[in-house]
């Protein structure tokens, strides 16, 4: 199967793609809206089941509806693909701020991240099959619905259809360098609950045991843990406490998150983390403290250098340079090398700005990038993958 033939169908298929984009992205779809997140899932099931692909839709009573397509082949391996149909923004960003392009930028709320990578997953097995035989067993994909806010949903989904996978490429936008993932942190969430003892602040302050102070000392703390351990980086985020000017605060709430590229890093910073609320500086003041293990590390191995590797040389058949990177932000990649299968990420068409009002995909990477996926998928299909 030539790169050629992939991207010659692509052109014909760009102002489709480009329409497809500025439907979806028109959709009011922030996580917690599930009527929205169910409108851009009930566009997907339509489009698949035209495709001919099995479809299965997974209910979640509150958030969005999880859309799971089949596609059958002819070869001997199976794939993921993930997408997610979620966004940051809330009801009524998609009118106040419409898609529109600027030179070669398509800017839009949900473009990058990640309504162009959903499209690209779409369009690169259409193209595959244009084509030629389709050279995998089965590409399964996935469109979830929660990414945004920590794939508390459809993790075991996730993870159970993972290990099932030889591979999976999950099609977050491409850097704005037109670097893809290779690479990602691992981010464990703390919360430390502060408790003093309140008091009159003009009358008997002396009685009082202040826990903001308390939770002063702790932010102190918890910052000088950055540079501690190489690449693991800590930040409190939000912080809390009090009730009036001449009361002296009997509780105060720190969040704080801790990232790192390995296991081992983030529970090297646990142990520091759980030392320090362990040692108040006011006295008489406790803490108690509470872990939620998010995203595991998306660490570089083997797998995921092969992967790169299959990546970059399809990339200099295209002409263009492609490197894999690492970056401090999770995705549901990292679900699925919590889970011990080899995957690769950003492999949607370029773009950046994500969450922001400036969010942009550039015209210009679409046919290349989404060519990309579609012969790496095929390439996957008929060489393998070492595991991770």
């Amino acid at each position: 199967m030539l790169t050629s033939d992939l991207s010659t169908y692509l052109s014909t298929r760009l102002d489709a793609y480009i329409a497809d984009l500025r439907l979806l992205s028109g959709i009011d779809c922030g996580t917690h809206s599930k009527h929205g997140v169910d409108r851009v899932g009930a566009w997907v099931l339509a489009r698949c089941a035209a495709n001919g692909w099995a479809t299965h839709v997974h209910p979640r009573p509150k958030g969005g509806d999880i859309v799971e397509a089949t596609i059958p082949g002819d070869g001997r391996r199976r794939l993921l693909l993930l997408a997610h149909m979620d966004t940051v923004y809330p009801d009524g960003v998609a009118a106040a701020r419409p898609v529109r392009i600027d030179g070669d930028s398509l800017l839009g709320p949900g473009t990058a991240d990640m309504k162009a990578g959903l499209l690209a997953g779409i369009y690169a097995l259409e193209a595959l099959r244009a084509v030629g035989p389709l050279p995998f067993a089965e590409v399964v994909y996935l469109f979830t619905a929660d990414e945004e806010t920590g794939s508390v949903e459809s993790r075991a989904l996730i993870e159970e259809t993972a290990r099932a996978c030889d591979a999976a490429l999950v099609l977050e936008a491409a850097r704005a360098t037109g670097a893809i993932v290779g690479a990602r942190k691992g981010v464990w969430e703390y919360e430390l609950r502060v408790q003093g003892r309140s008091a009159h602040a003009g009358v008997e302050p002396e009685k009082g045991r202040n826990a903001l102070l308390e939770m002063a000392y702790q932010i102190v703390a918890l910052q000088g843990l950055n540079g501690v351990i190489p690449a693991v980086t800590v930040n409190v985020g939000v912080a809390g406490g009090g009730t009036a000017t001449n009361v002296v605060p009997e509780a105060a709430t720190i969040q704080v998150e801790a990232r790192a590229f390995e296991p081992e890093g983030l529970r090297a910073i646990d142990a520091r983390i759980r030392d320090i609320a362990a040692t108040p500086t006011v006295p008489d003041t406790t803490i108690e403290l509470s872990v939620r293990k998010g995203f595991p590390p998306m660490p570089r191995t083997p797998a995921t250098a092969q992967l790169a590797a299959m990546a970059a040389g399809i990339a200099a058949e295209l002409g263009f340079p492609l490197d894999a990177v690492s970056t401090g932000g999770a995705s549901d990649a990292s679900l699925v090398a919590g889970a011990g299968v080899p995957v690769l990420d950003g492999l949607g068409p370029i773009g950046g700005d994500d969450h922001s009002p400036r969010e942009w995909i550039a015209v210009s990477s679409i046919v290349p990038r989404v060519t990309l996926l579609a012969a790496l998928i095929a390439r996957i299909a008929v060489e393998g993958v070492v595991s991770a």
